[in-house]
C-alpha cells in the first residue's frame, strides 16, 4: 500500500508521469521469462451485478498452502534480487516473470503494459480468462511491487498472491462463468498508484464501461490482523459481508487505506469497485481485539514498509479467509449476466451549476430499448464541483418520478463528484428522456455537470 499523510483522503499525483512504451516487451523481459503476448486485455462494458441475482456456483476452498508457496517464490526472488520487489528493480520483474509463467500455463491470455515512471520502466500484468460476456468484465487485481526496503510480503505479496491462486483455481475448474474475467497486477503503486492509473487512464471511456467492478486486494494477511471491506459499490461490499458472516467473522468499514491503493483510479472514473484489507500501521483497538483477536495497542502490520515484512509476517488464518474470500467473490459476481446489458447512453454537454441557486437539468434520451429499465439501472455522474456537500443530486425517470442519488452534506469538503449509483428504475419504460437534477444549496463554491451516463 502506498504510504499518505494520515487522514487524507485525495490521491497524490506524486509527478511521476507515465508514458506508453508499448504492450511488446519479450525482449525487456528477464531471459527465463515466457514470450510477452503484445495483445491487448480483451476489452469489458457493463453494470454491477444485480442485487436480485440468483446464487451462484460455489467457489472452492483456496488452499493456503499453495498461496504461501507463491509468497514464498517473492521472497526468494526478493533475496536474490538485492532484497526488494520495487519498481524499476530487477526483483520487481522476476516476480511479474513468475506470475505470468503460472498463468500462461494454466490457459489465460496473458499481456504486459509497460510505461515510464521516476526515470525507471514498469510494468502491468494483465491476464484474462477466455470466455464470459466481453461487455461485462468483473476485474480483481493487486499491486505486484514492494518497497526498496524489504521483500513486501504483506505488502503487497498477499494481495497478488491470492489474486494468483483464485486465478489458478479458475483454470483448474475451468470455470464458465457469464461474466469475462480479468486479473491484473500492478506495477509502481508504492509510488503513487502509478500502474494502475495509468492502465485506466489509457481505457477509452467505453472499455471502463465495461467494467461491471473491479476488487483490489492490498495488504490481505497482516499479522495483527483485522477484517475490513471496503464500502463503495454496494453489492460489492455485501458479497464480502455475506462470506464473512457465514464465518462469523464480524467485520469493519475500511478507512485506512480509503484513496491510498489502485481501487482509486477506478473509482475515479465511475467504475464500481470493492475490496479487503486487513490492516497497516494503524493500531488496533481493543474493541477490535475482542472481536478479532490479537493485540490491542499495536499497528495492525508493525512491519509495514520495513525490512521485516518477510514471510513470517503473516497471519495465516487471515490470509486463508481472505483468500477464500476473493474467490467467493470473483465466482459469486461473474456468475450471473444481466441480460442484454451494457449498452451506455450518455450525454457530455457542460451544465453550469447555480451558486445557491435554482436546480439545473441535464437530459439523456434513451430509445432503441425494449421493456422497462432494469433493478439496478447504472448512473454514472461526473460533475465538478469546489465543495460537493453542497451539491443534491436527482435522477428523474421518463414518467417524472425521482430517484435520489446525493443528498447536501456539511461535513464533506472535498471537491466534486464522481460515482456511479444504482437505483431500482424497473417501474419505468427504458425509452424517453432522463434527467439528471443538480441543485447547489450553500453559496460560495462553483460549479458544472461535466458529463452523465445511463448504462442498462
Amino acid at each position: 500500500m502506498k504510504l499518505s499523510v494520515p487522514g487524507a483522503h485525495r490521491i497524490p499525483t506524486r509527478g511521476a508521469t507515465a508514458t506508453v512504451a508499448g504492450l511488446a516487451v519479450a525482449g525487456l523481459l528477464a531471459a527465463a521469462a515466457p514470450a510477452v503476448s503484445a495483445a491487448q486485455a480483451a476489452p469489458p462494458v457493463s453494470t454491477r451485478p444485480a442485487q436480485s441475482a440468483p446464487a451462484a456456483l460455489a467457489a472452492p476452498d483456496i488452499p493456503l498452502a499453495n498461496v504461501k508457496a507463491h509468497l514464498t517464490q517473492f521472497s526468494s526472488i526478493a533475496a536474490a534480487n538485492g532484497g526488494n520487489r520495487a519498481h524499476g528493480r530487477a526483483g520487481y520483474l522476476a516476480s511479474l516473470n513468475y506470475v505470468k509463467g503460472k498463468l500462461d500455463a494454466a490457459g489465460f491470455t496473458t499481456s504486459v503494459q509497460q510505461f515510464t515512471s521516476s526515470g525507471a520502466t514498469g510494468y502491468n500484468l494483465i491476464a484474462d480468462w477466455p470466455g464470459g460476456d466481453p461487455n461485462q468484465v468483473v476485474m480483481s487485481g493487486s499491486h505486484l511491487d514492494s518497497v526498496t526496503s524489504g521483500a513486501g510480503i504483506n505488502d503487497n505479496g498477499s494481495g497478488s498472491a491470492a489474486i494468483l491462486e483464485t486465478a489458478l483455481a479458475v483454470s483448474r475448474a475451468q470455470l464458465q462463468p457469464a461474466k469475462h474475467l480479468r486479473f491484473a497486477w500492478w506495477g509502481a503503486e508504492e509510488l503513487g498508484l502509478v500502474g494502475s492509473r495509468y492502465y485506466v487512464n489509457n481505457l477509452p471511456t467505453a472499455e471502463r464501461a465495461k467494467i461491471s467492478g473491479y476488487l483490489n486486494f492490498d495488504m490481505i494477511g497482516s499479522p495483527n490482523a483485522g477484517y475490513f471491506v471496503y464500502d463503495d459499490d454496494p453489492t460489492i461490499e455485501q458479497t464480502f459481508k455475506d462470506y464473512y458472516a457465514g464465518l462469523g467473522v464480524a467485520t469493519e468499514i475500511e478507512t485506512e487505506g480509503d484513496g491510498r491503493s489502485d481501487h482509486a483510479p477506478f473509482k475515479n472514473v465511475g467504475v464500481p469497485v470493492g475490496g479487503l484489507f486487513s490492516g497497516a500501521d494503524y493500531i488496533k483497538t481493543a474493541a477490535q481485539a475482542q472481536k478479532w483477536g490479537g493485540t490491542s495497542g499495536q499497528a495492525f502490520d508493525r512491519c509495514y514498509h520495513s525490512s521485516c515484512d518477510t514471510t513470517a509476517n503473516i497471519n495465516d488464518t487471515a490470509l486463508d479467509r481472505n483468500s477464500d474470500a476473493v474467490a467467493h467473490a470473483v465466482w459469486t459476481l461473474s456468475a450471473n449476466s444481466s441480460g442484454p446489458s451494457g449498452e451506455v447512453f450518455e450525454t457530455v454537454d457542460d451544465v453550469t451549476i447555480p451558486d445557491n441557486g435554482p436546480a439545473v437539468t441535464s437530459a439523456v434520451t434513451v430509445s432503441g430499448r425494449t421493456g422497462n429499465a432494469p433493478a439496478a439501472l447504472k448512473v454514472g455522474v461526473d460533475i465538478k464541483h469546489t465543495w460537493r456537500g453542497d451539491v443534491v443530486i436527482d435522477l428523474i425517470g421518463p414518467s417524472g418520478a425521482v430517484y435520489p442519488l446525493k443528498s447536501s452534506s456539511g461535513s464533506d469538503s472535498a471537491d466534486n463528484v464522481i460515482a456511479t449509483y444504482t437505483v431500482n428504475a424497473s417501474s419505468e419504460t427504458a425509452n424517453g428522456v432522463w434527467r439528471l437534477r443538480v441543485q447547489d444549496v450553500a453559496a460560495q463554491d462553483t460549479g458544472y455537470i461535466d458529463s452523465w451516463r445511463l448504462t442498462f
